[in-house]
């Protein structure tokens, strides 16, 4: 699969969720931005992990625009199915979409790649 990125401002960000699971504890936030053009879309992006959460909160407001590089999966439930958009990168953008100074890498350091 190509590269997924979408460009547009930041319109909401959802508090931080927390949990327990086998594999330890999680956290995730979920925020939103609405792309440009004649028919702007609103779209949610996930992020997860504690480290890359607080990264993200760090460099990243409501209002700001931004590039964001994401995973789309889905799943079946019960007939029916459910897709994530996972953010993986997300860079800020000036007016004038030239790159601004401070970029959140969300990626994890490892690879985990097969090839």
């Amino acid at each position: 699969m190509s590269e997924l990125k979408v460009t547009g401002t930041i319109t909401s960000i959802m508090d931080i969720e927390t949990g327990k699971s086998s594999n330890g504890d999680w956290s995730k936030v979920v925020f939103a931005i609405e792309t440009d053009g004649d028919y702007p879309k609103t779209i949610a992006f996930t992020i997860f992990g504690a480290d890359k959460v607080e990264k993200f909160l760090k460099f990243n407001k409501v209002g700001h625009e931004v590039e964001v590089s994401f995973d789309a999966k889905s799943r079946e439930y019960n007939g029916k199915f459910f897709t994530d958009l996972t953010a993986w990168k997300v860079w800020g953008l000036t007016r004038g979409n030239q790159a601004a100074t401070v970029a959140v890498e969300l990626e994890d350091e490892t690879d985990d790649l097969p090839f």
